[in-house]
C-alpha cells in the first residue's frame, strides 16, 4: 500500500525510486515539483505540520453487513415502510 501525504495549495507527497534511490516525490496540482532525498528538502517547499497522511480504509465486499454476512442490499421485500418509519423525512 502506497503512503501519501497531502497539504494545502494542492501539494502531494508520495514515495518513489529515482536512479535506484528512494525519494519523496513532491507534486503540486498533479505536476512534479521535486524529488527530495530527505524530509528536510520537503520542508523547503511545504510546512510539514500542514501535511496529512491519507490512509485508505479497507473496503467491505458489497452487500456484506458488519459481520461479513451477505445481505439483500437493504432492499425491502414488501412495499410497507420499516417499523418506526412512516416514509417521511
Amino acid at each position: 500500500m502506497e503512503r501519501r501525504w497531502v497539504g494545502p495549495d494542492g501539494y502531494e507527497i508520495t514515495g518513489a525510486v529515482r536512479a535506484g534511490r528512494p525519494v519523496l516525490r513532491l507534486r503540486r496540482n498533479g505536476h512534479l515539483v521535486a524529488d527530495c532525498l530527505s524530509v528536510a528538502q520537503v520542508a523547503r517547499y511545504v510546512d510539514l505540520a500542514d501535511l496529512c497522511e491519507i490512509i485508505p480504509l479497507p473496503r467491505r465486499p458489497r452487500g456484506a453487513d458488519h459481520q461479513g454476512r451477505a445481505t439483500d442490499g437493504g432492499a425491502r421485500r414488501t412495499g410497507e415502510p420499516e417499523a418506526g418509519n412512516d416514509g417521511r423525512f
